[in-house]
């Protein structure tokens, strides 16, 4: 069995910061990818950053990058996802995420990937 098990959600004004926390366990904690999808109600879920857990790669999508940073604890099987600089459009359900390869990660809807049960992210005015 596996799970990934998020936290760290919560509500902040703009301008401000958060950091997400992702454990992986079971099976799921040998996967090559983690990363982090986000998603609003009516809209496609984004990907917003991946990690590949043996090499340390990252990937960013534009609208986060130079704001977001995603980190792991490979002894914990553990992600981070510290995001600064808010912002009013980042307000999502964040959902952690586990892939074989960052192609099938990138992939909406793949079947290879398996997601986590979300945190929710508010960020105010």
């Amino acid at each position: 069995q596996g799970q990934l098990a998020e936290s760290g959600g919560g509500s902040v004004q703009a301008g401000g910061s958060l950091r997400l926390s992702c454990a992986a366990s079971g099976y799921l904690s040998r996967y090559n990818y983690m990363g982090w999808y986000r998603q609003v109600p009516g809209k496609e879920p984004e990907g917003v950053a991946a990690i590949g857990t043996g090499d340390g790669r990252t990937w960013y999508a534009d609208t986060v990058k130079g704001r977001f940073t995603i980190s792991q604890d490979n002894a914990n099987n553990t992600v981070y996802l510290q995001m600064n600089s808010l912002k009013l459009e980042d307000t999502a359900m964040y959902h952690c995420a586990a892939s074989p390869d960052l192609p099938q990660f990138l992939s909406i809807g793949s079947k290879a990937t398996y997601w986590g049960q979300g945190t929710q992210v508010t960020v105010s005015a």
